[in-house]
């Protein structure tokens, strides 16, 4: 008797061809699609590039930003100080005068009145205070409390220890009272 299957050779030949259409059959590729996604890709990669290049250029800009800005604010408080300095500078030279002239008093009323222009030029004003005036926490800083010699100045002020001062809008130093309780 003889043998009819097919030879096991020739049955994974055919196997295999039949794979090959198959797999053709699912994924159409033509030459033309593999150069298309290619070009794709390129332009993907193009596009990629010149964002990490605008990226880059970006993060230097701010970097030179900062820098400048650190130092433009450098000079400033610099410049700020320079200008105090320089507007105080005459008050000095009045207390030299005073110094050689003997002329105490009258050398310290000058320098008193041309620092407190000077001062005041700069934005600097006096909170004035009275004993008897209502303590205010809000301008005020109680460094002692006293009893009060008068049922009247209970939790009002009965002395100013220092003046307060205001430099704009901004309170720069608080008024120090005694307060009676």
């Amino acid at each position: 008797m003889e043998d009819k299957r097919p030879d096991t050779h020739e049955q994974e030949v055919v196997e295999n061809a039949t794979e090959q259409t198959e797999n053709q059959s699912e994924d159409p590729k033509t030459p033309q699609d593999a150069a298309n996604d290619a070009g794709e890709t390129d332009n993907l990669q193009q596009q990629l590039e010149e964002s990490r290049k605008k990226y880059l250029y970006l993060l230097s800009d701010f970097e030179n930003f900062k820098r400048n800005v650190a130092k433009e604010r450098l000079e400033l408080k610099q410049t700020a100080g320079r200008d105090i300095v320089t507007a105080l500078l005459p008050v000095l030279d009045d207390f030299d005068r005073a110094a050689k002239n003997k002329a105490l008093d009258e050398g310290i009323a000058l320098i008193h009145h041309k620092l407190r222009h000077t001062l005041q030029n700069f934005g600097l004003s006096e909170l004035t205070f009275d004993a008897g005036d209502a303590f205010d926490a809000d301008t005020q800083e109680a460094v002692a409390e006293i009893p009060a010699p008068s049922k009247k100045v209970q939790g009002k002020i009965v002395e100013v220890i220092e003046k307060g001062y205001k430099l704009g809008e901004r309170i720069i130093r608080y008024a120090k009272v005694v307060i009676g309780k």
